[in-house]
């Protein structure tokens, strides 16, 4: 990509022909230059078995080369057909509690199934034969949003291949249980054809055979992929995606699939009731770029309101501007939205569109042509890079775990925890990576670990070599409990991190809904701003080593450690015995653990002016209703061409890019 991609999904299908000339000149308008077609239309192409009509979409893929509008091409395998449905019931789902479900949405199949994986081959083949050398074919998305309805299937097709799965990764039954642990309860298994899929039963279901039943089910989907990937293969050389839905689809581990997938691309939907949801955005960018591991694009969001939310409240005038530019500022090379034109039918009428039903004389239009111009002008950021000194660590597998059920408390909420330390960062001006605990941190001058309940000894060394060499590492309560299996590390709780964090605890106490525990830094602490306070959790912390910052002066382990830290090597590790409030507690203790390790940022801004540095340039987004000043700061506005020497006015609700920015 040399240009940063910009257009959406397009449905030409739900238009009659003489409607696609007047999309493409609007196209061209707004600087639309790749759009998204063919996602979910076999049931068009393919009206019934074997017997296909490319009419339609030959005409359209050639109005658009003509154009000079790129076309990312689906395989529309989210939407089987109605024919298909009805001549193989076999292959619908199967939900949790049994229940076979029937057709008129789209993704209602079992993804193991070979009926349903045969007919998505055979309507590939087609289409890649067809297309693949086809000009205006610059990218392959494949499916759908996998798993966003049929994550997994309980049928006993499913069950069949998950035992088939297992088989493969363990050898033999043996290795099974004592993985599991199955002789509690005395559920021990003689053979793998003895193991059932999890559905609907009484509580205490193994968590170890719900976590592969997790990875099964993810690797289910990814196998479709890639059956699909080979075969495009044969016939394109044009690279490959299919969106993800980072990072609200809890159970796609995004990391496993990031290797698959020639570009990531990303899905993205403010939740519009949702205080400062510009922060969850900025998350989701991030998060997304760590499973790219460099500049990614988004495939869909949205110009306005969408259809599905309880109240689908509409983006207010600048709000569509901040949101795609915070996505081109945290890695994004494409910015796509969903959809082109507003559909008049079906369940996705009231989603808004890049061409609302209102057409061009509206304001989203217009938002849309001043988009399409601030992209153009930022084309030179494409394939650079974003700043960031410090990490945050996210497994889904320990999202899986951690929520699993009968843990100490229900308020152990894997995002809850993530989400609080991101917040108090974002606020802080300081922009962050995310990374798997096992990858190599030693770029980064902190790392937080705000949920790291699953921990394999693996990332354990990791970590202790992270500190041991220098680092900074920032750990928050209930990490390091179990392994890959969700069976306690061997020993005290925390064993893995003892030495590293110079502790280890011997109880866990989980606190009411609603209780606050005072804490009480020590005097020579810089962090304490005021009254400092828990909630959720504390934990009888037993120090080895390490030194305590603050205690608990109430609740069950009054007078015991609740902020600790632990130098190691050339390093430091801190460890948080409770859930600490962002106004004085986290975000005190956050600015003493970047002081320590050097982690620059600006000072003195107000919280919702975002300050993003990416290559050549310097975002900063006034999520505020008032005129910000940054003070220090000088260069030209990419977007205006306005310069600035001493100091850089954003106004409110807008967007300055600074090219060649110094201080």
């Amino acid at each position: 990509m040399q240009t940063i991609r910009y257009g959406g999904d397009y449905n030409p299908e739900q238009w009659p022909e003489e409607i696609w000339h007047e999309d493409v000149r609007l196209m061209r308008e707004a600087g639309v230059n790749l759009v998204s077609l063919g996602i979910f239309n076999w049931g068009i192409i393919e009206p019934a078995p074997g017997e296909y009509d490319w009419t339609g979409l030959d005409r359209i893929m050639g109005l658009l080369h003509e154009n000079g509008i790129g076309v990312d091409l689906g395989t529309p395998t989210a939407a089987p057909p109605s024919w298909l449905r009805r001549a193989h019931p076999e292959i619908r789902l199967v939900d949790f509690e049994g229940r076979v479900l029937a057709s008129g949405s789209r993704h209602g199949v079992c993804p193991s199934h070979p009926v349903y994986n045969e007919a998505c081959a055979s309507i590939v083949e087609q289409l890649a034969a067809r297309y693949g050398k086809h000009p205006a074919v610059q990218m392959w998305h494949l499916h759908n949003e996998y798993g966003w309805a049929n994550v997994d299937c309980y049928c006993e097709v499913s069950a069949a291949a998950f035992r088939g799965w297992l088989a493969e990764k363990y050898g033999d039954v043996d290795r099974l249980n004592d993985a599991w642990g199955t002789a509690f309860w005395g559920l021990v298994y003689r053979d793998f054809d003895q193991v059932e899929a999890p559905s609907l039963a009484p509580p205490g279901v193994n968590p170890a055979l719900r976590l592969d039943w997790k990875r099964f089910s993810n690797d289910a989907h990814i196998a479709n992929y890639k059956m699909q990937r080979a075969i495009i293969a044969r016939h394109s050389e044009a690279p490959a995606t299919t969106n993800f839905m980072v990072p609200n689809c809890k159970d796609m581990d995004y990391f496993r699939w990031s290797d698959t997938v020639d570009i990531v691309s990303n899905n993205h939907y403010l939740v519009a009731e949702r205080d400062e949801h510009e922060i969850e955005l900025s998350m989701s960018a991030d998060l997304t770029r760590a499973v790219a591991g460099g500049p990614w694009m988004v495939m869909e969001h949205s110009t306005s309101a969408v259809n599905w939310q309880p109240r689908n409240i509409a983006k207010t005038p600048g709000e569509m501007r901040r949101n795609s530019l915070a996505h081109v500022a945290r890695g994004a090379d494409g910015l796509m939205f969903f959809q082109w034109r507003a559909s008049r039918a079906g369940a996705e009428k009231f989603h808004s569109a890049m061409l609302p039903h209102g057409g061009t004389d509206t304001d989203v239009w217009r938002d849309v042509v001043a988009l399409g111009g601030d992209l153009e002008r930022l084309s030179s950021v494409v394939g650079s890079d974003v700043a960031a000194d410090v990490a945050i660590l996210w497994d889904w597998e320990s999202w899986w775990a951690l929520e699993l059920e009968w843990r100490p408390s229900v308020d152990l909420e894997f995002r809850e925890r993530v989400e609080a330390y991101y917040t108090s960062l974002w606020k802080q001006h300081v922009t962050v990576d995310f990374a798997h605990p096992e990858s190599d941190l030693g770029r980064y001058k902190a790392v937080v670990a705000p949920s790291s309940y699953l921990l394999t000894a693996t990332a354990a060394k990791h970590l202790h070599g992270y500190v041991e060499s220098g680092g900074h590492l920032l750990v928050s309560y209930f990490s390091g409990i179990v392994d890959e299996h969700d069976a306690v590390h061997p020993g005290e709780h925390a064993s893995v991190l003892r030495e590293t964090l110079g502790l280890w605890v011997e109880e866990f106490h989980p606190v009411h809904e609603g209780t606050r525990l005072a804490l009480d830094a020590a005097a020579e602490s810089r962090w304490r701003s005021g009254p400092v306070s828990g909630r959720i959790w504390s934990e009888h912390v037993r120090l080895d080593g390490a030194e305590a910052v603050a205690a608990f002066t109430d609740g069950p382990d009054a007078g015991r450690p609740a902020v600790t830290r632990h130098r190691v090597g050339a390093g430091t590790a801190w460890y948080v015995a409770t859930a600490l409030d962002d106004a004085t507690g986290l975000r005190g203790l956050l600015a003493e653990v970047l002081d320590a390790a050097g982690v620059e940022r600006p000072t003195g801004l107000p919280d919702r002016l975002e300050v993003v540095r990416r290559g050549p340039f310097r975002f900063l987004i006034n999520h505020t209703d008032q005129e910000q000043f940054v003070p220090d700061l000088r260069g030209a506005d990419a977007l205006t061409g306005v310069a600035y020497d001493r100091g850089v006015p954003v106004p409110a609700g807008a967007v300055v890019v600074l090219a060649h920015a110094g201080s």
